[in-house]
């Protein structure tokens, strides 16, 4: 990237000053190695984000940022709920995908003699790779209730405990959310999805804190070192994918019917108060509901596997937070409180300390913001802002971001030999792919502490916990 066209405003905060045609500036976090190192694309695709009406700046580009489908992947845009556009390209095809993770009550040491063994029966237990689903058959009635009532529909099924719901965002359930607005062939596509991981980068990891940063955050959080973590990472599997193939041509199409000037096709949006705008935020809300109802389900599956082979274990969800969405929210602009739709596209939302949404327990200490790594390195636990919410939309990054292709990935390492690599570390590595393992492989990926390094040094979250993993389930 032209860093030419950025003026450095702190060590890890670059801000692009709007030009023609962009209505609002974009803020870029991230050490001068990461910002140097994206892409023309990248960087283009910031330029069209900011450059569509209604646009409330700034666009805000996060330390794992690579190019995507029309938005950055580590892309936020905020717009104004009057004039503003809804993308269904700024929410992406994997609506809702997230992280959730459980706290166990166990430490490192109790895994040692039976993780082979856990590792097997999650693999089992838990369906994973492209296509895989479960015994959960959802048809007619049954699948519009999902889709209404997200991880508190799963509950009520019996997938869980009542006071999970409290450690979700919006309390396990999106409440725009509309099945009529679904097509047909995405609920054909979940029809027996229901608690599965899908394939990519998604994964089930049994991991352990390594490190802590923050003793008083990682209290709330109930953290402690040597501590086994359970994290969860899907979305909303076929469903969310054919909401955004079926919506993006149609609000491509409409577009100029809007008075609207792409700047690229893959960036089709529509009006937020359109037809066809709440149309698209009705299914997508569905989406979200199905991804958290997905983890929901997948929770429970987990707790079953570690109750038949550790008993002793206690699952506690810590929290689960989505980086795919569109989430209707208040900010103070130039003074003013205004409500607006902020897209957050491979970026997760981190609310700050005292945020009306947090549950009490985390209100003094700001919200858990659970950053996967790739496969084999670290993760990370994090805490939002109260700066989050002045400069990134209380937006941070979500994960390690890609540095080369799924392809490309493919043609560099081979998975038999990852997977044996990462067996020499002591991580366990269950995958019904060597061709997954191999696209998944950790140096496909960013430097995950680099990443977090800048994500602190630039305010938008704060370190709380590093962990490691023990095992891993993949797609």
């Amino acid at each position: 990237m032209n860093i030419k066209l950025l003026k450095q405003e702190s060590p890890c905060i670059w801000r692009m000053e709007k030009y023609s045609p962009m209505l609002a500036d974009a803020l870029f976090f991230g050490n001068k190695d990461i910002i140097l190192g994206l892409d023309e694309t990248t960087a283009s695709q910031v330029r069209d984000v900011a450059s569509l009406p209604g646009v409330v700046g700034p666009v805000c580009v996060m330390p794992d940022a690579h190019s995507g489908y029309g938005f950055p992947i580590g892309g936020v845009g905020a717009f104004d709920e009057k004039r503003g556009v809804i993308s269904a390209g700024g929410v992406g095809f994997d609506i809702s995908c997230g992280v959730r993770s459980l706290t166990t009550g166990l430490k490192k040491q109790d895994l040692i003699s039976c993780d082979g063994r856990l590792a097997e029966q999650l693999f089992k237990r838990i369906p994973s790779g492209a296509g895989k689903g479960g015994g959960i058959i959802l048809e007619n009635d049954l699948m519009d209730e999902m889709l209404l009532g997200g991880a508190s529909w799963a509950v009520g099924q019996g997938y869980g405990k009542p006071g999970d719901l409290g450690r979700i965002e919006g309390n396990g359930r999106n409440s725009f959310a509309d099945p009529g607005k679904v097509p047909l062939k995405a609920k054909q596509r979940m029809r027996d999805q229901m608690g599965s991981l899908g394939s990519g980068n998604h994964y089930l990891e049994v991991q352990y804190v390594e490190e802590i940063y923050d003793k008083a955050k990682a209290a709330a959080f109930g953290l402690k070192n040597d501590a086994v973590l359970v994290s969860i990472h899907c979305g909303s599997r076929g469903l969310g994918h054919q909401i955004a193939k079926d919506y993006l041509p149609m609000m491509a199409e409409a577009a100029p019917g809007f008075g609207i000037k792409l700047p690229h096709r893959d960036i089709a949006c529509a009006p937020i108060n359109s037809e066809l705008g709440r149309n698209y935020l009705g299914a997508m809300g569905a989406g979200i509901n199905c991804a958290l109802a997905n983890r929901q389900v997948i929770t429970h599956l987990v707790r079953e596997c570690f109750a038949e082979l550790l008993p002793q274990a206690d699952l506690n969800l810590l929290y689960d937070v989505s980086h795919n969405t569109c989430q209707r929210e208040e900010f103070k602009i130039n003074g003013k409180n205004k409500n607006l739709w902020v897209h957050r596209k491979g970026a997760t939302r981190a609310l700050g300390p005292g945020h009306p949404e947090l549950p009490p327990e985390f209100k003094k200490s700001g919200q858990p913001v659970i950053i996967g790594g790739s496969m084999g390195t670290a993760s990370y636990i994090l805490a939002g802002t109260a700066k989050g919410a002045q400069i990134s939309f209380s937006s941070c990054c979500h994960g390690a971001g890609r540095l080369m292709s799924r392809a490309k990935a493919r043609k560099s390492f081979k998975g038999n030999k990852i997977q044996k690599e990462l067996d020499r570390q002591g991580i366990i590595i269950r995958s019904g792919s060597i061709k997954s393992i191999a696209e998944e492989a950790p140096h496909a990926y960013k430097d995950v502490d680099v990443i977090i390094e800048s994500t602190q040094t630039a305010g938008i979250a704060d370190k709380v916990a590093r962990l490691r993993p023990i095992l891993c389930v993949k797609g």
